[in-house]
């Protein structure tokens, strides 16, 4: 969508190169441009790594998405071991902190940030991903405290907060089928699409969006 839209695209992958390379040639064949990227978003020096590549292909870097999460299987907290909270927290925290402290390091003014964060961080997915939600409700003080930082540097930092979205993730956690179950619960009584997480992320890092700094924007049909 963005690379539609105009945007040179970076795109980062952690370890599937062809997925990544599918983005890049849909890109590619509607007119755009994009390069994939190897990094491990929660590595700094893989973070300055993936920043240099972007900078080497387009020139300045002038806006990111922090889309990399990672969840497992439904569990209550008190079944949560050590191991698994701080790997939810290193790929889903940390990475948020390294790029977006990056980007604060090179953007010009103009520029602008998207975490993509979570309706869990509202909600805390008690008997769930406790573990998952904590991590968005990091990212979402992240967003806050950021974008207070840098907006008298003209750059703008926001997030949007997915509810129950058709993805892949869901089976990660163990159930693939949890959108479908959940929808009842939610008042538009459906799960929404990436596509209509993604024209959220565009809008926010658009000109049109460009008096909105430390918002959040929830995508989730009412919750």
């Amino acid at each position: 969508m963005l690379g539609a839209k105009g945007y040179a695209v970076c795109v980062n992958y952690l370890a599937n190169r062809d997925r990544a390379n599918n983005v890049v040639d849909t890109i590619e064949r509607n007119g755009g441009q994009a390069f994939a990227c190897q990094a491990d978003v929660s590595s700094e020096a893989d973070v300055i790594r993936l920043f240099d590549a972007a900078e080497e292909h387009f020139g300045e870097v002038t806006h990111l998405v922090n889309n990399a999460g990672i969840l497992f299987t439904q569990s209550k907290l008190v079944d949560i071991d050590l191991e698994r909270f701080n790997q939810v927290l290193n790929s889903n925290v940390v990475s948020c902190f390294l790029c977006s402290r990056e980007a604060a390091r090179r953007f010009p003014a103009g520029s602008a940030i998207v975490n993509v964060s979570s309706l869990a961080s509202q909600t805390g997915s008690p008997f769930e991903y406790v573990d998952y939600a904590a991590s968005k409700g990091a990212m979402d003080t992240l967003t806050k405290g950021l974008s207070r930082e840098v907006a008298g540097s003209g750059i703008r930092v926001n997030a949007v907060r997915p509810g129950f979205i058709y993805t892949d993730m869901h089976a990660d956690g163990g159930e693939p089928g949890r959108v479908d179950r959940l929808a009842p619960q939610i008042p538009m009584q459906r799960g929404g699409s990436a596509e209509e997480v993604a024209n959220t992320i565009a809008w926010l890092l658009s000109d049109e969006a460009s008096y909105v700094t430390g918002s959040f924007i929830d995508v989730a049909g009412g919750r």
